[in-house]
């Protein structure tokens, strides 16, 4: 009978073989993706300064280490997850579409994802951030700001309304469903995560938005159609 193979036989005969560069990186962005997946879930969970490292580190399924490796340490990481916001953001806030539109996008990436909105507010509860965070907070506000003034110049915000003001407004608008819940719930009967919330939300959303412009033309001379229009409502019984 022929004896079984002994370890020193098997690795000659089945040498290991070394990963390939591609496999590498694919294994690198596999982990960078899982550190920043359970960071984000942290960090909208306990705020920066709550979250930990090692918690980060295992829910991801990775050694600690490859958070200094990859991101420079905790605070590293928690700017790679604002600048992948900052990215995703780019796809939806076109400044070409209308307000009602950009609206309605950030309020469905809030509403599939919490986990952003979450942050921003650890942010402005605890003061969680560094000068870094300042410095791309001034550059986010200060092209939100531009694009608002271009709506406004559309038509789409009154003249006497501070574009400053919208915005805040409009953020207000966008983030009560993630922060109040249980109001949303009560006031629509629907939990924010279901899709007739964010239906029927939406909607009320866009209608609120477009009356921002209503008063924008008050005052102006009515046109042939407005004059049309108004003489025929007159008229009637």
């Amino acid at each position: 009978m022929t004896e079984p193979s002994t370890d020193v036989e098997s690795k000659r005969r089945h040498p290991r073989r070394s990963p390939t560069p591609e496999e590498r990186r694919r294994d690198a962005d596999r982990s960078r993706q899982a550190l920043l997946s359970a960071a984000l879930d942290e960090f909208a969970t306990k705020g920066f300064a709550g979250a930990r490292v090692q918690d980060i580190a295992t829910n991801a399924g990775v050694n600690k280490q490859l958070i200094n490796y990859y991101f420079g340490g905790k605070e590293g990481l928690y700017r790679e997850l604002q600048r992948s916001w900052t990215e995703s953001e780019a796809v939806f806030a076109d400044p070409d579409l209308p307000l009602e539109e950009v609206a309605a996008r950030y309020l469905h990436a809030g509403l599939a994802d919490p986990r952003p909105a979450r942050l921003m507010v650890w942010r402005g509860l605890t003061g969680d951030g560094s000068a870094a965070d300042e410095v791309h907070d001034d550059a986010t506000l200060t092209q939100d700001l531009a694009n608002l003034r271009q709506a406004q110049a559309r038509g789409e915000i009154a003249a006497e309304l501070d574009p400053g003001f919208v915005r805040l407004a409009v953020m207000g608008m966008i983030l009560a469903p993630v922060m109040l819940p249980q109001a949303a719930r009560e006031i629509s009967g629907h939990a924010p995560d279901d899709p007739e919330f964010e239906r029927h939300y939406g909607e009320q959303l866009r209608r609120l938005i477009r009356r921002l412009g209503d008063q924008a033309h008050v005052g102006a001379e009515p046109t042939a159609t407005t004059r049309s229009a108004t003489e025929t409502d007159n008229r009637t019984p």
